[in-house]
């Protein structure tokens, strides 16, 4: 009986959360085309329009977005092109802001195919990357702007596998829980 719109009908509330926040709201209004619910009196109303606007305005001047800084980083740049991927046939901002985007994304990737947070190749960063790359359509197994050194993103992303378990965060590290369910997530996007 509870519903789990309704958080997100206060643009300010969603907003003062971060830009992983927006992201996440953009994406869970859309994986259903939800109606945006009503904000309660005295609260901004959210809407798909300045949502997508407030990620747009956080933008960083390389193309990608970040947690916080300056300087883009891959998971995050990731995210904010799934959120906004359902917009960039019919927006032309977004379709230029996205382009950008995906060029920083290759130009991030590492010479094994992988990506890296926080100074450390891992397996979330390469998922997140698969599953912005397929939502918009680009094959991340066989675009050559996601491959170096003949490995591809996806190549990266299986490295982590744990035989019979899963994937771990860091290669040669132990099954985690976080990277399997993010791994699992690129796996099905890709498919």
């Amino acid at each position: 009986g509870h519903d789990l719109l309704q958080g997100l009908s206060d643009l300010d509330y969603v907003d003062s959360q971060g830009l992983g926040s927006l992201v996440y709201a953009l994406i869970a209004l859309d994986c259903g085309d939800y109606e945006v619910p009503a904000a309660p009196p005295g609260q901004e109303q959210t809407s798909r329009d300045a949502l997508v606007k407030a990620i747009l305005d956080r933008q960083l001047e390389d193309g990608g977005w970040a947690y916080s800084g300056d300087k883009a980083q891959a998971d995050m740049t990731a995210m904010a092109i799934q959120a906004l991927a359902p917009y960039y046939s019919e927006d032309r901002e977004v379709k230029g802001a996205l382009d950008k985007a995906v060029a920083l994304l290759s130009r991030m990737q590492g010479s094994t195919g992988g990506y890296t947070s926080g100074g450390t190749l891992n397996a979330e960063s390469a998922a997140q990357v698969i599953i912005a790359l397929t939502a918009l359509g680009i094959d991340p197994y066989t675009d050559s702007r996601f491959i170096k050194n003949e490995a591809s993103v996806l190549d990266s992303l299986c490295s982590f596998y744990v035989e019979g378990e899963g994937f771990s965060h860091s290669s040669g590290g132990a099954t985690d829980e976080l990277a399997t369910a993010q791994a699992y997530c690129a796996l099905c996007a890709y498919y």
